[in-house]
């Protein structure tokens, strides 16, 4: 596997990537929580509100939504964005969404702290070198039938135009299993630690699709090591837009923030 740039020099060698006040990285277990689309102000703004007082660090949100049937809900485009940065500047929290184009580039640069590059788009090369090319912290979701080496060498597009300012997210891949969405490869997160200096995090919504499944691997992504968690939230998962099955209510994920503190805690003493 040719990598240079993303390489891990050696054992001691990782990577903090700061957004505002928040470290992905570091001791802490960073949670970034939110809706998998934004359905409208007062939706975005009661999850912000909620992702806030739970102790999350950072809200995500989907304004562009790359659905496989074309008959899908696709997101509110450049109003949702325009939505979530209201609501994360309402909470003083950084927000993090998709872009799925390099014509849009620009315009969600004005909107988000962080770009997210979802699973269809992990080997867009063209994406990854604009991206490459701010100065903007990135998450890069691992594609669905992509290998680890694949997923790193993408990342290595993004640092070779000199953004070392990545985010690695496992989100699971496809498999022949059927029950859940798709398979979470957890042993995925020390082999990134042992390759790259890079942070990452896990994504158990969409690397389960089962929202009953969210919470034990969560805990059980923290155990193997993870930097952190993105978790999809919604005041009414069963009328959610988008995703609603892999979806936890606030309840839900007030019990998931209980239960990740107490381990994270419980895994530094």
């Amino acid at each position: 596997m040719e990598l240079r740039l993303i390489k891990k020099k050696d054992k001691n060698d990782f990577k903090e990537v700061k957004i505002k006040d928040v470290i992905i990285g570091g001791q802490a277990t960073t949670i970034i929580a939110g809706p998998c689309a934004i359905e409208g102000e007062e939706q975005i703004l009661r999850i912000a509100e909620t992702v806030k007082a739970m102790g999350g660090n950072i809200l995500r949100g989907g304004a562009f939504k790359p659905r496989t049937s074309p008959y899908s809900f696709q997101g509110l485009g450049e109003e949702g964005l325009r939505l979530l940065k209201i609501a994360g500047d309402e909470v003083n929290l950084p927000v993090v969404s998709e872009v799925m184009d390099t014509r849009e580039i620009e315009m969600t640069d004005k909107y988000v702290d962080i770009f997210q590059i979802g699973s269809r788009n992990m080997q867009n090369y063209s994406l990854l070198r604009e991206v490459g090319k701010t100065n903007k912290p990135v998450i890069l979701k691992r594609g669905m039938a992509a290998s680890i080496e694949d997923w790193l060498l993408a990342a290595e597009y993004i640092a070779s135009e000199g953004n070392l300012e990545i985010i690695l997210c496992e989100r699971g891949i496809r498999t022949f299993e059927g029950y859940t969405r798709n398979t979470l490869d957890l042993s995925v997160v020390p082999i990134i630690k042992e390759e790259t200096f890079l942070p990452i995090i896990v994504d158990p919504s969409h690397g389960t699709g089962i929202r009953e499944l969210i919470l034990p691997m969560s805990m059980a992504s923290i155990a193997a090591g993870a930097d952190g968690l993105m978790i999809e939230i919604h005041p009414n998962p069963d009328k959610a837009l988008s995703d609603g099955m892999q979806s936890l209510n606030f309840k839900d994920y007030e019990v998931l923030m209980k239960r990740i503190r107490s381990l994270s805690e419980y895994l530094k003493s």
